[in-house]
């Protein structure tokens, strides 16, 4: 389990993060929620252990964040950042197999990463440089890559868990339920997945538990149906929010107009 504890973090001066206690747990996909300047993002990083301002309140199975050296924190969680960013070309292939942990031998790499480069529909462009890839298609492979560095982890028994930030924000909507699902299936294996999103619908449908934030704090934490309800989502986004059921039992979440 990672756990935060009362963690409060200033950038610049400014307070970011307020008291924030929130834990990710094993099997669980976690979505963080709320409006543009919330906190999300920074609690992502500040779970993650990229603070050092604030990594001391936050555990990795009771161990402290600012006690385990980068490798020891790769072992432990994969990050996916909301734009991620190459120095030098790469085919899609060579990016995904950055992501392999040392240790890996090369004999292993195909096993490693065919699966992962199928599963989200990269394979038929696998050798096809990152540049030439559309924006939806190089975030994919970003994925693809953090993916890789978490099997390639919990096939060395490390337990391993994942931070996506705005993960399907550049994917059409049959890419979003492709990402997602996939999230979910690792979930199932113990894998605990934390997830930045904008899409409450998204939140609403794929998520076992979601907290919302605003100003650095975190507001509600609960499963969806108990906090994406109209009245939290107004006073939350500080705009009049319908949510309505449909036959299916889906959560439907729009603004009101």
């Amino acid at each position: 389990m990672i756990e935060g504890a009362a963690i409060n973090l200033s950038l610049g001066g400014k307070p970011i993060l307020k008291d924030v206690t929130v834990g990710l747990h094993p099997g669980e996909l976690l979505a963080v929620c709320g409006p543009n300047g919330a906190g999300k993002s920074t609690l992502l990083s500040a779970l993650a252990g990229e603070h050092a301002l604030c990594a001391a309140s936050v555990r990795y199975e009771g161990t402290a964040a600012n006690k385990l050296s980068t490798m020891q924190l790769s072992k432990r969680r994969v990050v996916l950042e909301q734009s991620p960013t190459l120095s030098a070309e790469f085919t899609l292939t060579e990016l995904v197999e950055l992501g392999a942990p040392i240790g890996v031998a090369p004999e292993e790499m195909d096993a490693l990463t065919t699966p992962i480069l199928t599963m989200l529909g990269l394979w038929d462009m696998k050798d096809r440089y990152v540049s030439e890839l559309s924006g939806g298609q190089r975030h994919k492979a970003h994925l693809a890559r953090i993916l890789t560095q978490l099997h390639g982890n919990r096939q060395m028994g490390h337990r391993c868990h994942v931070f996506l930030d705005e993960p399907t924000a550049s994917l059409d909507i049959s890419q979003q339920a492709v990402v997602l699902k996939a999230m979910q299936r690792l979930t199932r294996e113990g894998v605990g997945v934390l997830v930045v999103l904008h899409d409450l619908n998204l939140a609403a449908g794929f998520a076992d538990r979601v907290i919302l934030m605003r100003e650095g704090r975190v507001l509600y934490s609960d499963v969806p149906s108990a906090v994406l309800t109209e009245e939290r989502l107004t006073d939350t986004y500080e705009t009049p929010i319908l949510v309505e059921t449909a036959s299916s039992g889906q959560m439907i979440i729009q603004p009101r107009f």
